[in-house]
């Protein structure tokens, strides 16, 4: 039976863009062969370019953004140490989960779900955090949270950021923002797979990292050898997972972060327009929408999840449903790497309204 074809317009996997795809075919390479390690230097610099970032420490980390997430707060909590935590959705909450289990003290900020976060109240939250952290697109509610105010205003803490949704698909200056810590997914505006977690950590960071910390496998000081000259054997890297993240780095970049950017932008607000044109209302509050993930209220009458599966059934249109309280009342559409074009906006306003009217 042939495998359907699926256009994925939810908050997870993206359709890759065909570079990306074409290098998973290739023909292995072993981990230790020298084409392969040139391929994981060049991927690290085509990261630095798209992070924003002069960082040394910027690497694709081998697992999901949950990894990269991970990684961050191990290397940098030890127990006792004051961590603040933006909370306006799930993955905030998940922030909270990690610090709690490295025994920090965790400071929350809550901020109502479909809303962005207050820099000043973070900022006020504590005197003297060793950590800060918030979630730059909130993958959960489709919000876009001021991170470069925090950076202004952190002192002498870490500033570290979830750029998951946001990494290639909005403006991310990790450096000149003042962001210490950062790390992402593949699988969003990348337009690659998901198994990767880019990760980028600056000097500052790395001088105040945790020396000894739980986790073997996230350990950067040892990850620190696997990268460079002399570098040191330390896991079995995804090989054919690097290759594609290479090619889709590589695709983002000759088309031009700009113009890349550009395209998540008016894909974006071409769905929202459609959406409001159809009487639909947008979850998300006004001035703090991600263009490559919308979120929309299930009107009255309809049920959440039979429109979900008509979609994919009749049309192939996979969307998201809303997490949490908001599973059965919100939706969740991503316009993420090669599905942020004017003909998939199209695809998807035409279906909904198709699904709607029966």
């Amino acid at each position: 039976m042939p495998i359907p074809v699926r256009t994925l317009l939810g908050p997870g996997p993206s359709n890759p863009y065909p570079e990306a795809t074409e290098a998973l075919a290739r023909p292995l390479l072993g981990h230790l062969d020298p084409e392969f390690l040139h391929i994981l230097d060049e991927t690290c610099h085509r990261l630095r370019e798209v992070f924003g970032t002069a960082n040394a420490r910027t690497l694709p980390l081998s697992g999901t953004g949950s990894a990269g997430m991970e990684a961050a707060f191990v290397n940098t909590l030890d127990p006792g140490d004051v961590v603040v935590v933006a909370v306006n959705g799930l993955f905030g909450e998940r922030m909270v989960d990690i610090a709690g289990r490295c025994g920090a003290e965790v400071v929350r900020v809550d901020t109502p779900w479909g809303r962005p976060v207050d820099a000043e109240q973070v900022l006020a939250a504590h005197p003297a955090p060793k950590l800060i952290a918030v979630v730059h697109a909130e993958t959960s509610t489709g919000v876009i949270s001021d991170v470069s105010g925090i950076g202004a205003g952190k002192g002498e803490a870490l500033l570290l950021v979830d750029c998951v949704t946001s990494l290639g698909g909005i403006e991310l200056p990790i450096d000149d923002w003042g962001v210490d810590l950062a790390y992402s997914g593949s699988q969003k505006c990348l337009g690659v797979a998901p198994g990767l977690a880019p990760f980028t950590m600056n000097e500052r960071a790395w001088a105040r990292r945790v020396l000894a910390p739980r986790s073997w496998y996230l350990d950067l000081g040892m990850l620190g050898a696997y990268l460079g000259e002399g570098r040191k054997y330390h896991h079995t890297a995804p090989v054919a997972m690097i290759a594609s993240l290479h090619a889709g780095l590589g695709r983002v970049l000759d088309e031009g972060l700009p113009a890349v950017r550009a395209r998540h932008q008016a894909s974006g607000e071409a769905l929202q327009r459609g959406l409001q044109e159809m009487g639909l209302e947008l979850f998300a509050s006004e001035g703090s929408r991600l263009p490559q993930l919308t979120t929309v209220c299930v009107p009255d009458g309809a049920d959440a999840h039979a429109v979900r599966r008509q979609l994919l059934h009749d049309y192939g249109i996979e969307i998201g449903a809303g997490v949490g309280v908001w599973a059965d009342q919100v939706w969740r559409i991503g316009l993420m790497g090669y599905n942020a074009r004017p003909a998939v906006v199209t695809l998807i306003l035409g279906a909904l309204r198709e699904v709607l009217a029966r």
